[in-house]
């Protein structure tokens, strides 16, 4: 990429947003389907932002972190969107975590 880290940094962010605000307009697409295919989800967004913000020294708590991901508080979201999650979804979501933990581990050698 050419540009200046703060550019990069700049894209990112705005890359970010985008994202965030395209899964508050999809909440039909629930968080155990995002982790079954993509391995990640909301809650693990949150998750990110909340090591990003202490690697700055800036502590954030769980619940301040969902409310900037999900644009809400995270009890509301659930019971607004969040469905009874199947069996199907249950099964597709732990091969996935199974994956994604095989990967980092690949990663960490």
């Amino acid at each position: 990429m050419t540009g200046t880290l703060q550019q990069q940094t700049e894209l990112e962010a705005a890359v970010l947003r985008r994202l965030l605000e395209h899964l508050r307009l999809r909440t039909d697409v629930q968080n155990i389907d995002l982790m079954g295919w993509g391995g990640f989800c909301r809650n693990c967004l949150s998750d990110w932002l909340m090591d990003a913000a202490e690697a700055q020294g800036q502590p954030m708590s769980k619940d301040a972190a969902r409310q900037q991901i999900y644009g809400m508080s995270y009890e509301d979201y659930k019971t607004q969107h969040q469905t009874v999650a199947t069996a199907e979804q249950l099964s597709r979501m732990a091969e996935s975590v199974a994956k994604t933990k095989a990967a980092h581990t690949l990663l960490q050698k």
